[in-house]
Parts: structure tokens; C-alpha cells; sequence
């Protein structure tokens, strides 16, 4: 089959009910994307399926589908980070770093139908996705940052 994965085209090889998650990870290389429950309660392996904020831990290869792929390697580039990126550095957001991808892409898909969310719709959208560290007020304050500077 053929996925989209970063706005390329993958021809891949896997069975229709290997998660996404490792398809991503084993067969293409993009580490990005963590592990850390395999059930969709961390948001640590957070994809935009279409745009749209996924736990890559329960979406099937097969139910991918036409639909676009992006991961925190596609989201942005080191010479042009995306907005909630920078703000991330500007707010030094990141304490262990494990959480921060699956963060990232949760934050850039509210800013993106949501671009001046109050505390309480951040705090709704970010619920899913755990900081062991507990880096939350920093987080906020990050979204608040990059949903000033323009979000997506």
C-alpha cells in the first residue's frame, strides 16, 4: 500500500493491523514519534492524520487510507521550526523531552482550528497527553506564545 507520511509518498509493506505507530518508527525511521502506553492515554506518539490530532498507537495501517500523515519531523524544519515549535525553545517548555513531540503536535493541531484558545480549551485539548515532569504551566504558557505569534 501507499501511505503519505511528511507530504511524501511511502510505498510500504505491513500488515493492515500493525499500528501506525510502528510503522512509522520500524519500517520508515521516524523516531520522533514515541512509545509510551500503547492504549492512548500518554499522546506521547501523536500524530495529524488530515490535519487532525491521533494517538498512532490505535490507528491501524489499514485504516490510514488517502488520509495525509504528519509527524513532529514533518511539522517543522530546524532552520524554520513552526510556530508552537518556537515557542517551545522561547518558553523552554521541554524538561525530559520524552512527552514533547506527541505535546507539539497536539498544540499545533488545536492552534489550528482553535487560534486563541482560552486556558480552559487548551487545558481540554492538551488532557490527553502526559508530562511526567510536569512541565503544564509551561506548556500553556507556549501555546499562549505561538497562538500570538499567528499558531499554525
Amino acid at each position: 500500500m501507499q501511505i503519505i507520511v511528511n507530504g511524501r509518498p511511502h510505498d510500504v509493506d505491513a500488515e493492515p493491523d500493525m499500528p501506525l505507530l510502528w510503522l512509522l518508527r520500524d519500517e520508515l525511521g521516524l523516531h520522533g514519534t514515541r512509545y509510551g502506553c500503547g492504549i492512548a492515554a500518554c499522546g506521547a506518539c501523536t500524530v495529524h492524520l488530515d490535519g487532525e490530532a491521533v494517538p498512532s498507537c490505535q490507528i491501524a495501517v489499514g485504516d490510514v487510507g488517502d488520509a495525509r500523515i504528519t509527524t513532529i519531523e514533518g511539522l517543522g524544519q530546524p532552520d524554520a521550526p513552526h510556530p508552537v515549535q518556537q515557542a517551545w525553545i522561547e518558553e523552554q517548555v521541554a524538561q525530559c523531552g520524552y512527552c514533547q513531540s506527541g505535546q507539539i503536535m497536539q498544540a499545533a493541531s488545536l492552534l489550528a482550528r482553535t487560534p486563541d484558545p482560552t486556558d480552559a480549551q487548551i487545558d481540554d485539548a492538551m488532557s490527553g497527553n502526559l508530562c511526567r515532569c510536569a512541565s503544564y504551566p509551561r506548556i500553556r504558557a507556549a501555546i499562549r506564545r505561538a497562538a500570538a505569534a499567528g499558531g499554525v
